[in-house]
């Protein structure tokens, strides 16, 4: 085999992966997921002061698991299982800029670490949350970025190492929420262990090491309420 087919050989296999890893994360996308429930609460419910829960599995559990906290309030939560950053993106503007909510809470980044959707760089993961809270901002929305919840393993992805990726990303979030106003949400120093973990028994089963327990739900909604209480204000 000549040089010449390796080089060619090489490219076309990068090529074919990237187009594979584009078509995961927009075909699976979901935009149209929550299309029936938006258009119910864009047709019969007005309010002022609406709040939308962006997020992946964190945030779609959290109404299965705590059901009150979304019992009287406006909370809309728009978390879809297994969701990477650019999917999020791709349905923010149907789940969160046409809801017309006052406020927006966005929790990502955990899939990506995983590679869900294929290897996901840090500045990419970091820009896709970076251009949601821009969206939202442009949109008069006030913004509040969570950090990623701790983690030293994604059990449906062993080996990964994940906690050094965590803190760099939640870092960078948290510089960023600082210099443009936003509000930073910080449940990874409320619920991260020795080791850079989440909680064990504490906030999450041995089993699962990422999606919080009822007791790491009970943390998170006193840190949320509070976020969310300081950008209704503004």
């Amino acid at each position: 085999m000549n040089l010449k087919y390796i080089i060619l050989s090489v490219f076309l296999l990068q090529f074919i992966t990237q187009d594979i890893n584009a078509q995961n994360w927009s075909e699976f996308a979901n935009t149209g997921y929550y299309a029936k429930a938006n258009l119910e609460l864009k047709l019969h419910s007005k309010t002022e002061n609406r709040v939308v829960l962006m997020g992946n599995s964190i945030t779609e559990g959290w109404v299965f698991m705590r059901p009150e906290f979304f019992e009287n309030r406006d909370y809309i939560n728009r978390g879809i299982g297994g969701q990477t950053t650019p999917q999020m993106l791709l349905r923010f503007r149907p789940d969160v800029v046409d809801l017309n909510p006052k406020v927006v809470l966005i929790l990502a980044g955990t899939n990506d670490i995983a590679g869900n959707t294929g290897f996901t760089p840090l500045e990419t993961i970091i820009g896709n949350i970076k251009s949601m809270a821009e969206i939202a901002n442009a949109n008069g929305i006030e913004v509040v970025i969570s950090s990623i919840l701790p983690a030293i393993e994604y059990l449906w992805k062993p080996g990964l190492n994940p906690a050094p990726k965590i803190i760099s990303i939640n870092k960078e979030l948290k510089a960023y929420a600082k210099q443009n106003n936003f509000i930073y949400l910080d449940y990874f120093t409320a619920m991260v262990d020795d080791n850079d973990g989440l909680k064990v028994p504490d906030y999450t089963a041995a089993d699962d090491l990422v999606h919080p327990n009822v007791a790491g739900y009970l943390v998170m909604e006193k840190l949320a309420e509070k976020a969310i209480e300081t950008a209704l204000s503004r």
